[in-house]
């Protein structure tokens, strides 16, 4: 049963990735058609995120009193029925109305989804389900330019996706029951455990005591030496991650001369490379440490981008979107880890909290400051764009570290 249920999970994190790419694959085709100017395409990406952000700021309380199964149930019929929406919507005005029940619903299922991992499983299995986000986002611009290429149709290729998340619907459903067995189970087995843990009684006062006097001493945690610098990587990781999956294909469209179903299938591959690379980080975490691992990334990633904006054959311009999304995969879950070695434990809880704030702060300006820019000038900027993104995310990366080890010789 418990191996079902993880199916179960994962299958709900690829269908929360599934709708996070569409938009962007689209938007070439579906400008003309909607009558919309280039630009919109950020205003509808930017509420969007705002619905997001909302529902992950009450979804605690809402799972409380609902449970996860159930949270999780009614937030995949939201964005289902909202995407079903976009399949017939006939303006842009339609297309912001049904922004807003797609985007509560993607931040209540990711906030329920990554709650309910992190409480009841193991940390590789975090790691996983984010690279199953990654698949849902793959197989979205997949979906969509055969869509485009059979029939130039960017609205089957909506109702597609709108129909495998009403199957998945169909599956919580049916699985309901299953989320308080597991959690029932597992309760029963962390009470087996305590009589165990009482030895360490004693130990943990004691630390509980040390902590205590170190919490009533700490300054606010934006006060906190590096925290700002680590707010800012936050900001432009999320930034450039939706810059280039929003602008990527229409890029492709309007400075290379690529045709959008391919311009959508090369996106997909950016997609792929954030999968396959997170996928492939929780092994070599084992033996690279997680500040290394981010280097290399954001190295990686800024390759990518020098290898978009240099006059180079089509065939490695997909290099560049492939090497950015292996590049950006290990990132943001590796900047997360290390929130408790660097800031301290006591502190961690909340900086959590500013962190993810930051982030969505990312995802909902930088691609509409950046669609206002295009529409204004050339989308032929997009390169530049990418790269001054991933460069003020590597600054402020390395300047979180190199804040806190001159601290650390202070102390000394």
């Amino acid at each position: 049963m418990a191996t079902l249920f993880l199916i179960v999970i994962y299958l709900s994190f690829i269908s929360l990735g599934l709708p996070d790419s569409l938009l962007g694959v689209a938007w070439p085709i579906m400008q003309p058609e909607i009558g919309a100017s280039f630009g919109s395409a950020g205003i509808i990406s930017m509420i969007i995120a705002g619905g997001t952000i909302v529902s992950s700021l009450v979804s605690g309380s809402i799972i409380q009193k609902l449970g996860t199964g159930q949270v999780t149930l009614i937030s995949c019929l939201m964005t289902a029925g909202a995407l079903l929406g976009f399949s017939v919507a006939p303006s842009l005005l339609w297309f912001a109305v049904l922004a807003v029940p797609l985007g509560l619903g993607a931040g209540a299922v990711d906030s329920a989804l990554n709650h309910y991992v992190a409480s009841h499983y193991k940390a590789h299995h975090m790691s996983w389900l984010h690279s199953f986000w990654g698949v849902g986002a793959m197989l979205g611009p997949i979906i969509m330019s055969y869509h485009i290429a059979d029939d130039n149709s960017w609205r089957e290729g909506y109702w597609a996706v709108a129909m495998i998340q009403f199957g998945l619907v169909v599956v919580l459903f049916i699985t309901l029951p299953l989320w308080k067995r597991v959690a029932e189970r597992q309760q029963a087995s962390k009470s087996l455990s305590i009589s165990s843990e009482a030895a360490h009684v004693e130990e943990k006062q004691h630390n509980d005591i040390k902590s205590q006097k170190s919490s009533a001493t700490q300054k606010h945690p934006i006060k906190i030496k590096g925290v700002k610098f680590t707010l800012v990587a936050f900001l432009f990781y999320c930034g450039v991650e939706a810059t280039v999956g929003l602008w990527g294909a229409s890029y492709l469209v309007g400075a290379r001369n690529i045709s959008a179903e391919t311009a959508a299938s090369w996106v997909s591959l950016y997609y792929g490379g954030i999968t396959l690379g997170r996928f492939l980080s929780g092994f070599i975490t084992m033996k690279v440490s997680n500040r290394h691992l981010i280097l290399i990334g954001q190295l990686t990633a800024l390759a990518g981008g020098i290898i978009l904006l240099l006059p180079l054959p089509n065939v490695l311009t997909l290099t560049g979107f492939i090497l950015i999304g292996l590049g950006l995969a290990p990132i943001f879950p590796g900047l997360l880890h290390e929130t408790p070695a660097r800031f301290g434990k006591e502190q961690s809880a909340k900086l959590m909290g500013y962190q993810m704030a930051a982030a969505y702060t990312g995802t909902t300006f930088l691609p509409p400051v950046f669609g206002l820019i295009a529409s204004n000038t050339t989308i032929k900027l997009f390169p530049i764009a990418a790269l001054v993104f991933i460069f003020s995310m590597l600054l402020g990366s390395e300047k979180v570290i190199r804040t806190l080890k001159a601290q650390q010789k202070k102390e000394l």
